[in-house]
């Protein structure tokens, strides 16, 4: 079947961009001719820094009739109806329509529509040019003197030839026919900016990725990656050093060259008394360059060698002495920057630096830097002893945990933020877990890093986390749909995993609504707060309204809880589970929630866990039938004489919920909830008996209400664990 070969060819593209623009020319392309009924076996695309492409193989040469029967309105329907079919199914009048009857509904129009099948050459024709000139790039321009017309092309960097053929394997392709911004599609390309600038002409893919390799292009992304990791371990093992690999660089790089040729470079061993998180993020951030260590035969330790790894886009006359030596000097002046703000740095003391956030806003309705500091010292003062903390040691690591974003280091990288403060701290002999915490209070980031572990970590991290929330929370900047400029979903997270991850056990509400007054302190909200005159002073003073304390916690907890389920269905969990548990009131301990998930889990998986819920199920629809209609709740206990003088099966289901319903709250008090569920367990056979012996709308009014508090009983029993009404099943 024929194929299709699509190439995009400009300026150079933003490494950032590649992947993403040629997952969306793919998506873009395939989802277009699905829709237009044409299927194919398969779809790849490419990138390198200055082209697009895409691979379509086993297309149809031409698209299959379709003939689709399209149901109107009823034979007399108002006009309005008859209009909006004939439009919908692009027929002139109902004289192109066929009348049908229909034994229950009557007659009603049928369209019938035919389209015949079109050439595959065709479409793509059509589709082709309003896809690129459509194209979804972040960023786009427009270049020359076209660029002042209406509707010009607009593209990432000046598109220069299109690439498009369509065809068979055993046949000469056809160019598709069509042109975008003046540029018209053909067979010819151009390889490697320097190595082979000259035109190559392509028909088919397989020749296409051949012709590209000679002229000096590696197409795949993830090849090129291939090329600069393995050039690049055995450059480095040959002399002894290990490389420092990094994922994040090597996709970058690999979308800045087309033809990656592995060099190595040195610098000045003095330059190693510089942290090796300086000098790597000196190296990576401005020369693209991976960092060495050195290896087993220089050693065998975990520092930094005076040596980096470039990587180059040209095969140099000169094996690369001219391109190594040039990026040499330019390290060399990055180092000594770096080695100056060190050195800077070291001079002032974390504390002293201090005065200097006073001045800096953190946001124009939560204050300074410095009063946010203040906040968070506070609040992870009072943490310490839940977590298991020394309250001096968080304070002081709360403290200074922000200081080192003054410092020159981080003045210059950011993402040194943390680290820089760690180091900053030991040399002036800070405890050791101040010094972590300064770190690590930042963590855990994302969902794969790493969660702190020391309790004065743990304390100041869910103060800065809680903090942010709380204070975003209290002047209305939440998160809607997918925007969210604060990243509090990720904070969230964070507290999320540091409370579960630690087995850490915290009021989340209570300490929402504590720090709300703190936070709604700073704002300028008159609805928020209580003022209070001295008549001897004559002093006004304004208090945060607890209502407003606890409205903000009670919608910060619900937050929570969303973040929780999408962390716990992550994990494995069901999200009815998880909302079947927080329809209980109270819910305000994340990891208890868990624990109360995690055992309703297992015991669902169960069969008396099956069997039990039917009936609870049972037992709840017949209670919301029968109290609707009786315009009543059946809340009250059952009468334990009149049950036991009932049927058998009644008796022995208000016996077996006395006994379960007392063993599962004892369970639940001590926390045991598969000790609660192994309870609930036991209820399994007389509930099953009682639907099968007993009717509950029995004739006697006392009887059938008695019947009723008795599964009213059943429900409040499983209440004690979760709702069970949420469940699904």
């Amino acid at each position: 079947m024929p194929d299709l070969l699509l190439e995009l060819r400009s300026e150079e593209i933003p490494a950032r961009m590649q992947r993403r623009a040629a997952e969306d020319l793919k998506k873009l392309v395939t989802d277009a001719l699905v829709e237009r009924g044409f299927l194919y076996e398969g779809a790849k695309a490419f990138s390198t820094p200055r082209r697009l492409a895409l691979h379509i193989a086993g297309l149809p040469a031409r698209g299959e009739a379709v003939r689709e029967e399209r149901r109107g309105p009823r034979v007399g329907a108002p006009e309005a109806a008859i209009q909006g079919f004939l439009k919908g199914a692009g027929l002139a009048s109902l004289d192109e329509a066929q009348r049908i009857t229909d034994p229950k509904k009557g007659e009603f129009y049928l369209a019938v529509i035919e389209r015949p099948g079109r050439e595959t050459l065709d479409v793509l024709a059509e589709l082709l040019p309003e896809i690129i000139k459509g194209f979804p790039w972040p960023k786009a321009m427009r270049w020359g003197a076209a660029s002042a017309q209406p509707g010009a092309l607009r593209w990432v960097r000046p598109l220069q030839t299109i690439v498009a053929t369509f065809g068979p394997e055993t046949e000469t392709p056809e160019v598709v026919p069509f042109a975008v911004g003046g540029i018209a599609a053909g067979t010819v390309t151009y390889g490697h900016r320097f190595l082979a600038p000259g035109p190559i002409e392509v028909r088919r893919f397989d020749d296409y990725i051949q012709v590209l390799e000679r002229a000096k292009v590696i197409l795949d992304a993830d090849r090129r990656k291939d090329v600069i990791l393995h050039d690049a371990r055995d450059l480095a093992f040959a002399r002894g050093l290990d490389l420092v690999e990094d994922e994040g660089l090597l996709e970058e790089v690999a979308g800045l060259v087309e033809w990656p040729v592995v060099l190595m470079g040195s610098f000045d061993a003095a330059f190693l008394d510089i942290p090796a998180e300086a000098i790597r993020a000196t190296i990576r951030a401005n020369q693209k360059c991976f960092v060495l260590r050195k290896g087993h035969a220089a050693g065998g330790s975990e520092d930094l060698a005076p040596a980096f790894i470039l990587v180059s886009n040209l095969v140099a006359s000169d094996g690369g002495q001219a391109i190594t030596a040039g990026n040499e000097r330019v390290v060399r002046a990055r180092l000594s920057d770096a080695k100056f703000f060190w050195e800077t740095d070291k001079a002032i003391r974390l504390e002293n630096r201090l005065p200097k956030l006073d001045s800096i806003v953190f946001h124009e309705k939560l204050g300074t830097q410095g009063e946010r500091i203040a906040r968070i010292a506070a609040l992870a003062q009072e943490l310490a002893p839940l977590v298991g903390a020394d309250p001096a040691l968080a304070e002081r690591a709360a403290r200074l945990a922000k200081a080192d974003l003054v410092t020159e280091m981080v003045g210059e990288f950011p993402e040194l933020q943390g680290l820089m403060g760690r180091k900053y701290a030991a040399l002036q002999g800070e405890h050791g877990s101040v010094c972590a915490a300064i770190e690590e209070h930042y963590k855990p980031v994302g969902p794969s890093d790493r969660v702190p572990s020391d309790p004065v970590s743990i304390a100041v991290a869910l103060a800065d986390k809680l903090d942010t929330l709380v204070g975003f929370w209290a002047i209305d900047e939440k998160p809607t749909g997918s925007k969210d400029p604060y990243a509090l979903r990720r904070a969230a997270l964070g507290v999320i995993r540091l409370l579960l991850a630690n087995e850490m056990r915290l009021d989340l509400r209570a300490q929402a609504a504590e720090q709300t007054a703190h936070v709604q302190a700073l704002t300028d909200t008159p609805e928020a707060y209580d003022e209070v005159r001295d008549p001897t002073s004559g002093r006004t003073t304004r208090t945060v309204k607890k209502s407003v304390c606890e409205r903000n916690a009670k919608d910060l907890l619900v937050f929570f809880a969303d973040r929780l389920k999408v962390y716990l269905r992550d994990q494995g969990a069901r999200h009815d589970l998880i909302d079947a548990v927080f329809a209980l009131p109270g819910q305000d301990d994340l990891l208890m929630v868990v624990r109360r998930v995690e055992a309703l889990q297992k015991f669902l998986d169960t069969d008396d866990g099956k069997n039990l819920l039917a009936g609870v199920k049972r037992a709840s629809n017949i209670l919301r039938i029968e109290e609707k209609k009786d315009g009543r709740a059946y809340d009250a206990a059952p009468d334990s004489a009149l049950a036991a003088s009932g049927e058998p099966a009644e008796r022995a289901l208000a016996e077996a919920l006395a006994g379960a319903a007392a063993t599962a709250s004892q369970a639940i008090a001590t926390e045991d909830f598969a000790g609660a569920m192994r309870a609930l367990s036991t209820l399994r056979a007389p509930v099953d008996a009682f639907f099968q012996d007993v009717t509950v709308n029995a004739p006697a009014p006392k009887l059938r209400e008695n019947r009723l508090l008795l599964l009213n009983a059943l429900r409040a029993a499983t209440r004690a664990v979760a709702d069970f009404s949420k469940i699904e099943g």
